[in-house]
């Protein structure tokens, strides 16, 4: 029987590459409670870093959660949203965005609120220490504090560390030009919300509803583009202020438009306000005169009452008129400032602006004829542009014989002055009617939506008296060399206590060029200036509006690229010749 043979009690021998593991954890020769507290340190080590890794976690959702919070509160609240920039024509900026701090509160995480209450309004001063309290006593989880606030306000109130007391950052709308083009851009309020102008044509336009709907980021809205040229805008501003502390008028606007796109290229309105100053902006004697005030044109209108005429076929510019003597109407008694004592032909009724002269040519066309091409002119109904600001003309309920007499000469209907700008521009521009406009346009744009209103010989005859009246008539003081300026002056007495007040008047200067093809008409007006030592006692618009208007247009044509040619023939020769010619 054969033997069994004994059990090895050697161990098996050990993978070389577990060695190689225990050789690299614990090193060699290393006995099992070195193994043993080895692998405690191990597990240790891994709990501590889990653990680590809770605790940031907690940390971060703690301060995420706050932050989160506050901007949930804050969006239940009127926050300032994004606004697109605002350029001029050559992109120059007009009202931008930046970044600024507002303080705000959550009154159920504040421990000491008096405490709080008393560090906040020493560090703020201008914080109304009662509101706060009221603000701070409430039970809501969010309230606003302070809109707006500086940084060193931010860095001084961070310094306290006020729990409960936080900053979320807001867009604050700037306007870096100041006044300048203040009427034009008009302004926000304290949450980014255009109010008046372009920044409440822009909500109106559908940015309000983008905002609602989150769309309108920063950083995602294209700038948008105005036909206003600053650098015009500045010089024409600089002419009126200095006109209107010259003559110490009331106040001084004008217009600058292209006669023909229908662009502003610039508006001004004095006295007028700084819209990174919103309280100036309430002040009613600020208002946009352009646009929001209706007045009676004066002798401006002359041009539309001879457009009328002409363009019926009835009369020429050589046409004889009664003006021999006052045109008695019922009560009222129709005079010139000018007695001629004589027979006038047409173009002297534009010249010396015969009142006589204006109204026999208004009742030649007949009392309907004139209505309706006043209206066909757009005079007759409130004008709509891109700013919200506008004001229905005052026309008569009753238009009879009289009303006809008196507006051929500019009383009895109160306009606009761009609403008269843009009729004028039709005489100027071939006879075609285009809305003015605040943003660019080109030609081939205008033409689409332009309609035409006289005809086209008609707009030469009127392009020719304008420049006559520059030449002989009452524009001769804004005959800028080189530039063939024409013209219109109109001086209008002002009601007073429901009667004319004669020494209370409202002066406009219209004025265009080059007369023979042009391109811009420019609107000056002084409200009641004074008379002076060097206008011989008058207050009429030659001597202040009109040269007013030379300077405007001496600093201004460079600028819009109007090269100024000599030596050229006068309007008969250059206007009424070429018009024949092209017949």
């Amino acid at each position: 029987m054969s033997a069994v043979p004994a059990k090895s009690t050697e161990r098996p021998a050990e993978p070389w590459r577990q060695r190689l593991i225990r050789s690299l954890l614990y090193g060699r020769n290393v006995d099992r409670a070195a193994k043993a507290r080895a692998r405690v340190g191990l597990a240790m080590l891994a709990f501590a870093l889990v653990y680590a890794l809770i605790g940031s976690r907690l940390v971060m959702f703690a301060i995420g959660a706050d932050a989160h919070s506050a901007r949930r509160a804050a969006s239940q609240e009127v926050v300032a949203t994004a606004r697109p920039d605002i350029v001029d024509r050559n992109g120059a900026i007009l009202a931008t965005d930046v970044k600024a701090a507002s303080l705000f509160g959550e009154p159920r995480r504040i421990i000491d609120k008096d405490e709080a209450i008393e560090l906040l309004t020493a560090t703020v001063p201008d914080l109304d220490e009662a509101e706060v309290r009221e603000r701070l006593s409430s039970r809501k989880g969010f309230v606003w504090l302070k809109r707006e606030i500086t940084p060193k306000q931010q860095q001084d109130i961070h310094k306290l560390g006020l729990p409960g007391i936080g900053f979320l950052r807001e867009n604050k709308r700037v306007y870096p030009t100041g006044n300048e083009v203040a009427h034009v851009i008009g302004l926000v309020n304290i949450d980014n919300q255009g109010i008046a102008g372009m920044e409440k044509w822009l909500d109106n336009q559908g940015l309000a509803d983008l905002h609602r709907a989150g769309f309108a980021t920063d950083r995602l809205q294209k700038p948008i583009e105005l036909s206003v040229d600053l650098r015009v805008e500045h010089a024409l501003r600089d002419e009126l202020q200095k006109a209107k502390e010259k003559f110490h008028a009331k106040a001084a606007s004008g217009i600058i438009s292209n006669v023909k796109t229908g662009e502003i290229v610039a508006m001004v309105s004095l006295p007028d306000f700084d819209p990174n100053n919103p309280k100036e902006a309430h002040d009613p004697d600020r208002i946009n005169r352009l646009t929001t005030g209706v007045y009676e044109m004066g002798s401006t209108f002359k041009a539309f009452t001879l457009a009328m005429a002409l363009d019926s076929g009835k009369i020429n510019l050589n046409s004889s008129w009664d003006a021999r003597g006052n045109l008695h109407y019922g009560k009222f008694t129709i005079h010139d400032s000018h007695n001629l004592g004589r027979f006038i032909n047409t173009k002297e009724v534009f010249t010396y602006s015969s009142n006589i002269g204006a109204a026999r040519i208004a009742l030649n066309q007949g009392v309907e004829a004139h209505k309706a091409f006043l209206a066909k002119m757009g005079q007759l109904t409130r004008l709509r542009t891109e700013l919200p600001e506008s004001a229905a003309p005052l026309v008569p309920r009753h238009w009879g014989e009289l009303n006809t007499v008196t507006i051929a000469f500019g009383q009895g209907l109160s306009v606009a002055p761009l609403q008269a700008v843009m009729g004028i521009n039709a005489l100027m521009n071939g006879g075609y009617l285009i809305p003015p406009t605040f943003m660019k346009r080109s030609e081939d744009e205008a033409r689409a939506m332009a309609k035409r209103v006289i005809k086209q010989e008609t707009s030469d005859k009127m392009r020719y008296l304008m420049r006559l009246n520059a030449e002989i008539g009452t524009a001769k003081n804004a005959d800028v060399k080189g530039y063939y300026v024409g013209g219109k002056t109109g001086t209008s007495e002002k009601v007073i206590n429901g009667r004319y007040a004669k020494k209370r008047v409202l002066n406009s200067f219209t004025a265009i060029m080059p007369s023979d093809d042009p391109k811009y008409q420019i609107l000056v007006m002084l409200d009641e200036p004074q008379a002076l030592p060097e206008t011989h006692g008058f207050i009429t618009s030659g001597f202040n509006a009109v040269p007013t208007g030379g300077k405007v247009i001496e600093r201004i044509a460079p600028l819009l690229g109007v090269e100024p040619r000599f030596d050229l023939p006068p309007s008969d020769r250059l206007i009424l010749a070429a018009s024949r010619a092209t017949q």
